[in-house]
């Protein structure tokens, strides 16, 4: 494999640097992660025999792989990526192939207005359907897509249609039935509570048609819009632009974004077709990213193409959505099972993915109690000065993130809203509420509870 100099991707660098083919950078990553687990064995074998003392070996190995190991790797793998990673850079198109946009909406009358008023706004150069699917909204949904539809009737190379489902079905027949009726090849999905920023249309289609041929979906950057609402909103706008974002682009640099998410994200037509549609599960958009990975497919990111969304404001609903989310990671291991053993360049994060289950189990029944055992009884056999090692590594990891989401949001023209108590919140308390609601979703999916879609 040969190593060239070439200019810079870097949206905010003009400077010559040397290009690394994507197998050398997996190569380096995996290098820099395991001798961070290498070292962090060395420094733990103290930690692992005063446990194996108390509890035996076998246990001990457990407690100190979910605490420590499998997370240390899984963090220093990503900020080695993060330092290798270069972003291509695609130019603005005069024109574009014609889109159609896929809006799935349940009890929007509230925000779908917005919604259809931010793809108006968008200066896409091409034809723009969107179809509205109306899945048996019980509010006035429909009457206001009607009406926004009768008013722009007369905007060139826009246009609306109304769907209407007499009973609500869940999201990914929804999609199904608003894909029979597209008109155009290139399919982009929007949920009825997102607003698009300024250009974030084209720029998503360009990265598909720009993109290696074999790519099937691009997926957007979704960040938080009502994070001024409530506290618990403050927090996950943390979330969605240190955690989600940055990991959707270390796995778009292996050519493996795992999730392309329904709420902003383009996919070709036929390969849509080709994956069988969007399955009836609660995952569906993450069970049809991984039929793409089956059919050899790429599935990129587009970190310049954002997409503001409206998050939960209520633990409960919070709750909801990331047992949602959870579940629909189990589908998608049960739908595909031979993406675990078919290589590719993405393939530690699917085994990452692979141990959640187990990580967030030893996170609740053995880090939480042993945080609170020290905290509470000064026992620090579990949570102790061990455990220190693993903060001088997260402290890096979120300072190159945000300096990098920083760097994309400026050039352009967006800025990083002051958010101090959301970061805080994040940081010592994303896990602890987080983690449960993951759990329960393990479960239900294990034990075939009744399917739930919403979040309210």
């Amino acid at each position: 494999m040969k190593i060239r100099i070439l200019k810079s991707f870097s949206p905010w660098s003009d400077q010559d640097h040397i290009y690394i083919p994507v197998r050398v950078k997996l190569f380096i990553s995996q290098i820099l992660a395991f001798s961070w687990v290498g070292f962090s064995v060395y420094v733990a074998l103290p930690w692992i025999d005063d446990l194996a003392g108390t509890f035996s070996l076998p246990l001990a190995l457990f407690m100190v792989t979910g605490i420590a190991l499998i997370p240390g790797w899984a963090n220093a793998f990503l900020v080695a990526g993060l330092l290798l990673d270069r972003r291509p850079t695609y130019l603005l198109h005069d024109s574009l192939p014609p889109v159609t946009i896929l809006v799935a909406a349940y009890n929007e009358e509230d925000h779908i207005g917005e919604t259809l008023a931010s793809i108006f706004e968008q200066q896409y150069p091409g034809n723009v359907e969107i179809i509205v699917i109306d899945d048996g909204s019980t509010d006035k949904t429909a009457d206001v897509v009607k009406m926004i539809a009768d008013e722009t009737t007369r905007v060139e190379n826009r246009r609306i249609v109304l769907l209407s489902l007499g009973k609500n079905g869940g999201k990914s027949n929804a999609l199904n039935r608003g894909l029979e009726k597209a008109s155009h090849d290139i399919i982009v999905t929007q949920d009825a509570d997102t607003f698009l920023f300024q250009e974030s249309l084209e720029r998503l289609i360009i990265n598909l048609v720009d993109g290696p041929g074999n790519t099937a979906a691009i997926a957007g950057t979704v960040l938080v819009r009502n994070s001024r609402d409530t506290i618990l909103a403050r927090l996950q706008e943390w979330d969605y632009f240190l955690g989600i974002s940055v990991v959707k682009r270390i796995q778009s640099l292996y050519q493996g974004t795992l999730v392309a998410q329904g709420a902003f994200s383009a996919y070709r037509k036929s390969a849509i077709a080709e994956a069988g549609g969007w399955p009836d599960t609660v995952g569906e958009d993450i069970v049809l990213t991984w039929a793409f990975h089956e059919l050899n497919y790429r599935v990129g990111y587009a970190e310049n193409a954002f997409a503001f969304t409206r998050v939960p404001e209520t633990y409960r609903q919070l709750f909801r959505q990331r047992r949602r989310w959870a579940r629909g990671l189990i589908e998608a291991f049960k739908h595909h099972p031979r993406i675990l053993v078919r290589p590719r360049l993405v393939s530690p994060f699917i085994l990452f993915n692979l141990f959640f289950p187990y990580l967030d189990f030893v996170y609740l029944t053995v880090f939480l109690p042993g945080l609170m055992a020290a905290v509470f009884f000064r026992y620090y056999a579990i949570v102790g000065l061990m455990t220190l090692f693993l903060l001088p590594l997260m402290l890096f990891i979120n300072v190159v993130m945000y300096y990098n989401q920083v760097r994309i949001f400026h050039s352009h023209g967006l800025r990083v809203r002051k958010n101090v108590l959301g970061a805080i919140l994040y940081v010592l308390t994303y896990q602890v509420m987080i983690s449960p609601a993951s759990f329960a979703g393990y479960i239900s999916e294990y034990l075939m509870f009744q399917k739930s879609w919403g979040t309210k």
